[in-house]
């Protein structure tokens, strides 16, 4: 613990907390529990606002439970989601086969950090053991005040006039933090509440039928879907989860003025969606599909590969691949993963827009795009189309009578859906976008040596620059544009480019040990199997502590890596 630590910027702080971490003896590996607070701060930042920042992973690194502690009075610019400086942080490290321990630190720490005057006394603490009695206080305080509040919620008979519910993407603090920020102004208030809470570690004070019925207004404050055909018929706000924590008294007027909404079960909300920019809101959906597919895409191609290992291509050229009962087992089996590609990419694209009316129709506009050769192209824009489509039909439907509720989901939404997506694909997206997938097949094919090393080099570029970002996101998705057309040149180049970061990092710290700390030396060997993984992100925390040499360098080795592929392919064949 350091309440008086100096931070330039959010790298220098995590490597202060894994050091004050390291020292307590928790961790036996300090950059492979390093590289798994960088992949959490990869998801969503850890920094949650208001001065505070709790970056947190399990590892396998982790030899038992710990808890780092560090002030920087200052300020420090983590990324924070409300963009302001953290000057409080909180790391908790967990072993890999451990429980939810770390769920339930965050749970208490952000509950406990919604007291303001706690958080600035913290802050303000003049040494350690100060701030060790401040925390251990508000912990027995706090515990006793769920102790309470679980005695009262037995013994209450009465009707809770609001219900509430918060979520959010990670389940952690935030969510706590708004339901908190609801419970602490409802007291003051004199209102009744009940808050469930969807977090990492389960959903926790789910109401019961009796209490949705009776309650007269519900808030819902989540950024991620949460179940929400209960409430069919109540007075539902529905808004961000952060809306909990700084508009609490705002929702709660709003929600007993008897002015909200009345939810429908086939409603979908755009409230959160609507804040995000067209871009954010494409990506966003574009990644779920993507996804989704990866498994079918990375477990089908290792498959065929191993098809490819097995056989003999002596037998019969033309059948290479399923020569052998071995190698065709492998290839049959690959096929068929692959043959879900294009369905499971579509189908989740869809669904992530109009959720799950959406999974059906984007999936069979996607399997129309592959039997109609519009390829991966198709799927990506049948995706797309079936989840506005479905968007705008469950707006339509909303016309409709409540006596047709129990119809839309089992027959209006599948038959109507199925039927314009049928016609949208036959008429209007398959005919040009067959044309362009074949163009581009064509263009591919039909490339020299040359050609195809240059755009390798492109990809290679592309893959390493952001090493994870949308620019190498962008690469991978072409790359399997290009499967889904039967050419795999391409993707071999991304898959190259992908691995070569984490391999140069491994035969850097095993050939050049005197260029690395100790701990940076003990990465080889998990870095190696990264490498072998096609998991680029073992050379982030390299690439975070110098990106001036490292990020150029693995662009460079990327792109010697296509000249290798180029030099290899050959006499392979």
């Amino acid at each position: 613990m350091d309440v008086n630590a100096t931070c330039l910027d959010k790298d220098e702080a995590i490597n202060t907390l894994v050091s004050l971490m390291a020292k307590q003896g928790n961790l036996n590996d300090q950059d492979v529990y390093k590289q798994g607070i960088y992949a959490r701060e990869e998801l969503s930042t850890t920094g949650i606002g208001e001065g505070i920042a709790i970056p947190h992973a399990r590892s396998e690194a982790v030899n038992a439970p710990g808890l780092a502690a560090m002030v920087v009075k200052d300020g420090v610019d983590y990324q924070s989601l409300d963009n302001q400086p953290a000057k409080l942080f909180f790391m908790i490290a967990v072993p890999k086969t451990g429980g939810n321990e770390h769920l339930q630190i965050l749970a208490m720490l952000s509950q406990m950090l919604m007291d303001t005057d706690f958080k600035d006394s913290l802050i303000n603490a003049q040494s350690v053991e100060e701030f060790m009695d401040l925390i251990n206080q508000k912990e027995a305080a706090q515990k006793a005040k769920e102790e309470e509040k679980e005695e009262a919620q037995k013994e209450f008979t009465g009707t809770y006039r609001l219900l509430a519910v918060t979520a959010c993407p990670t389940g952690i603090a935030h969510t706590y933090m708004s339901a908190e920020a609801l419970e602490e102004k409802v007291k003051q208030m004199g209102i009744t509440i009940i808050v469930e809470t969807d977090g990492s570690g389960g959903t926790k004070n789910a109401p019961i039928a009796k209490e949705i019925e009776e309650c007269e207004a519900i808030i819902v404050a989540a950024d991620k879907n949460v179940e929400m055909a209960r409430f069919d018929g109540k007075p539902v706000i529905q808004v961000k989860v952060a809306d909990g924590i700084n508009k609490a008294e705002e929702l709660i007027n709003e929600a007993l003025s008897g002015n909200a909404p009345i939810y429908h079960a086939d409603h979908v909300s755009t409230t959160v969606e609507n804040d995000e920019s067209v871009g954010r809101q494409i990506y966003k959906h574009l990644m779920n599909g993507v996804s989704h597919m990866l498994p079918f895409v990375i477990g089908g191609g290792i498959l065929i590969a191993l098809a490819f290992l097995f056989d003999d291509y002596t037998i019969d050229p033309s059948n290479f691949g399923k020569n052998t009962p071995l190698a065709a087992f492998f290839k049959t089996i690959g096929d068929t993963a692959f043959g879900f590609m294009l369905p499971i990419l579509a189908g989740y694209i869809s669904m992530s827009i109009s959720d799950r009316p959406g999974l059906a129709v984007g999936f069979v506009g996607g399997a129309l795009a592959s039997q109609e050769n519009s390829g991966f192209l198709g799927a990506l824009v049948a995706g797309f189309a079936a989840g506005y489509l479905m968007k705008g039909l469950r707006k339509l439907f909303d016309y409709l009578p409540d006596a047709f509720e129990g119809l839309k989901p089992v027959l209006l939404y599948p038959f109507f859906g199925l039927l314009l997506m049928a016609l949208l694909m036959t008429f209007i997206i398959n005919p040009p976008v067959a044309a362009i997938n074949t163009a581009l097949t064509n263009a591919l094919n039909s490339m020299g040596g040359s050609s195809k090393i240059i755009l390798g080099m492109l990809l290679g570029g592309m893959m390493t620059v952001d090493m994870g970002g949308p620019i190498n996101k962008a690469a991978y998705v072409f790359g399997t544009a290009s499967i889904a057309s039967g050419n795999y040149d391409i993707m071999a180049a991304v898959m190259i480019s992908g691995m070569v970061p984490p391999l140069a990092i491994a035969l850097a710290t095993f050939f050049f040990k005197n260029r690395f700390t100790e701990k940076e030396q003990q990465t080889t060997l998990t870095n190696i199997i990264m490498e072998l993984s096609f998991i680029t992100e073992g050379s982030i925390p390299f690439a975070a502590s110098d990106p001036l040499h490292i990020l150029p360098a693995c662009v460079v080795g990327s792109i010697v890596g296509m000249f290798g592929l180029a030099l290899l392919k050959k006499p392979l064949k």
